[in-house]
């Protein structure tokens, strides 16, 4: 850990869970775009699993694919980059209205290995590497009944809103 500006006392500390309107408070993503219903587990400074229920109300499966519906790939990554945001929220005891958000910069090392449907339930959990000049490095995974279905490497950027 590089230049962040947390408070190292609370690194490790354990939140077990953060519902929808406390999510709301970390993430400025509304409908139909955020894409967290649940933070299961919370390590400051360390690692965060939440979860999407993936319903076919989704809008994106009207048209991604008209009789095989598939959630795109890139918002999975979208919803493993917003877990990322919320943990890099909490580990500098932050939020959006503070005056900053978490921008998705970036993924490295994206592989995809099944498909995401409806009625899956997407568990999204993201490991803290690095922070180096306000810029968040995560260890990504995504899986749907304790399979991968997504891996990748996040970075998201700390800026003024």
């Amino acid at each position: 850990m590089t230049d962040a500006a947390y408070d190292p006392s609370v690194v490790g500390v354990s939140i077990t869970m953060m519902n929808i309107n406390e999510i709301l408070e970390y993430l400025p993503h509304r409908y139909p775009f955020l894409l967290v219903d649940r933070v299961t587990e919370i390590e400051v400074g360390r690692r965060i699993i939440g979860y999407k229920n993936v319903t076919m109300n989704e809008p994106f499966f009207t048209g991604h694919f008209p009789g095989k519906p598939i959630m795109p790939g890139v918002l999975i990554l979208e919803a493993m980059a917003q877990v990322s945001g919320i943990l890099g929220f909490v580990t500098n005891n932050k939020k959006p209205c503070d005056g900053v958000v978490h921008y998705f910069a970036g993924s490295n090392r994206v592989r995809f290995k099944r498909p995401v449907l409806p009625g899956d339930r997407l568990y999204l959990e993201s490991d803290f590497i690095a922070d180096k000049h306000s810029i968040w490095k995560f260890d990504c995974r995504a899986l749907v009944d304790g399979e991968v279905v997504c891996v990748a490497e996040i970075m998201t950027a700390e800026r003024p809103a």
